[in-house]
């Protein structure tokens, strides 16, 4: 199953404006945030997938969908074991 996970971003890079700094439930990860149609700022919540950013959303529905995400359990489990071992550069 694939799923896209919210994530809040921590930082923009200065030198790589495409690439963004994000927390996804404790860690710290470089995605892509070239997709959306307007920069996100420190603090700002996004859904990733695969290293993406495919939209803004904001804090309630990152919270609401991490909550839903936790409950299924195996397939979140998965998603963030691979987020982990993820890297953009």
């Amino acid at each position: 199953m694939c799923l896209a996970i919210p994530g809040e971003i921590v930082e923009v890079g200065a030198d790589r404006p495409d690439i963004a700094k994000v927390v996804v439930s404790g860690v710290k990860r470089s995605v892509n945030i070239g997709l959306l149609s307007e920069p996100p700022v420190a603090g700002d919540w996004v859904l990733i997938h695969v290293g993406f950013a495919l939209s803004k959303i904001d804090e309630a529905e990152a919270k609401a969908v991490l909550d839903f995400l936790e409950e299924i359990g195996q397939s979140y489990e998965d998603e963030v074991a691979a987020l982990r071992d993820s890297r953009i550069e």
